[in-house]
């Protein structure tokens, strides 16, 4: 490290569980963020200014002004602008070092596939299901570690899925793709905009656990966010061993 980064990264070194090599770690580390907006922004701005090397980040919807609400990579001269490369500029403004790829579409099969397979880590900051269920089995075929958050009215929920690990569960044993699961959106239902600041936080604090390999993360719970309320519950998830999606992954 540099110098520099020495100082940048400081507070991070300070830290017995982090250190120079958990900060190097994280220099030589690339994540993939899918979604720029609500979980998207806080989590990709924790990434960025915490020094992970390399960030992709896909989304392929433009800035729209209601977006502002709570999508802080965004400003008002960006509506209208791709979410990836508006996001990108922002980046780019808090911390130089870190290499941000700015993705402008909706990653799918053999993209999806690629971007999955060249990360060390997985953000699903996206905000439907066949997108989660896509990204969920990219992970466990090239056997990446997912951070998966939502966020909806005043409700959040932040799980990891670590396909490395044989008694990790997927995040379809959780959400089966083919039970009639109601979709939700924020443009329908409405969301309480900090909560998608607290849930993409909590997203950028797992992925860099697992990245520097420190502390427990999520995997095996579900942690359950009522804003109304400010309480917090977190709930045991066990892997299916019949599931579709990892019983083959893990043999």
């Amino acid at each position: 490290m540099t110098d520099e980064q020495l100082l940048r990264y400081s507070r991070h070194i300070l830290l017995p569980q982090i250190g120079i090599n958990g900060q190097e770690k994280l220099l030589a580390a690339r994540a993939l963020v899918v979604g720029a907006g609500g979980l998207g922004s806080p989590a990709a701005y924790y990434l960025a200014s915490a020094g992970v090397g390399t960030l992709a980040l896909a989304d392929g919807d433009t800035v729209d002004l209601t977006n502002l609400q709570r999508q802080i990579l965004h400003r008002v001269d960006s509506v209208g602008r791709p979410k990836a490369e508006s996001g990108r500029d922002t980046l780019a403004g808090i911390n130089p070092e870190c290499r941000v790829e700015a993705i402008v579409e909706r990653l799918a099969g053999e993209q999806l596939d690629a971007e999955v397979a060249r990360a060390d880590v997985v953000l699903d900051c996206s905000d439907n299901f066949a997108t989660r269920h896509a990204i969920n089995r990219a992970c466990v075929k090239f056997a990446k570690p997912l951070v998966s958050g939502a966020a909806i009215r005043f409700d959040g929920q932040v799980a990891v899925f670590d396909s490395r690990r044989a008694e990790s569960p997927c995040y379809h044993c959780l959400f089966p793709e083919a039970e009639d699961v109601e979709e939700v959106r924020c443009a329908v239902m409405g969301v309480f905009a900090p909560l998608t600041g607290i849930v993409g936080a909590v997203q950028a604090a797992e992925a860099l656990k697992l990245l520097i390999g420190c502390g427990e993360s999520l995997t095996g719970r579900l942690l359950l966010l009522d804003g109304l309320a400010m309480e917090w519950r977190s709930i045991a998830v066990s892997r299916d061993p019949e599931c579709a999606a990892c019983s083959n992954g893990h043999g």
